[in-house]
């Protein structure tokens, strides 16, 4: 099962929100996921990012693949530093 990190949209028509999940490639966009990671909420000034960095690198350290938008968000937040540090102490 690939495993990919990934946003999910919710929120009401014309005002997204949306959660970063784990989940299987396979699956739709909003569909089954294993796990919530965090929320991002673009329409806010500024954006509101809240991400537990601590299960985004352990996904990360067992070879899910974040797409582009998350891997800018987990740049953000701080994971991907800490994934790139606990990669590089391995």
């Amino acid at each position: 099962m690939a495993v990919k990190l990934r946003l999910t949209r919710v929120g009401k028509t014309k005002q997204p929100q949306y959660r970063i999940v784990a989940a299987d490639s396979r699956s739709p966009r909003d569909g089954r996921f294993i796990q919530i990671l965090g929320t991002y909420n673009p329409r806010t000034e500024p954006s509101s990012l809240k991400v537990d960095n601590d299960k985004a690198v352990k996904w990360l350290m067992d070879g899910a693949q974040p797409t582009e938008r998350v891997k800018k968000l987990l740049e953000i937040s701080g994971a991907w530093a800490e994934f790139g540090a606990a990669r590089a102490g391995k």
